[in-house]
């Protein structure tokens, strides 16, 4: 995916706006994102054993790095 992160990958909401560490743990810790961090569009999200995919329609596909 290419852009600046502007977006939570986690809640979607605006980088500037308010806290996201919390955000930031359990994205590195528990689950892939679930909002393009460049648009924050809904990301189609598929989850299996061996890692994760998430598909922004504008911005393309990221994995897990697994």
């Amino acid at each position: 995916m290419t852009g600046p992160a502007v977006h939570c990958g986690y809640c979607g909401v605006d980088l500037a706006a308010r806290d996201h560490s919390a955000c930031a743990v359990r994205l590195r810790v528990l689950d892939p994102p679930r909002f393009c961090s460049a648009c924050a569009r809904r990301m189609v999200v598929q989850v299996t054993p061996a890692g994760w995919t998430a598909t922004c329609s504008r911005h393309g596909e990221i994995t897990s790095a697994r």
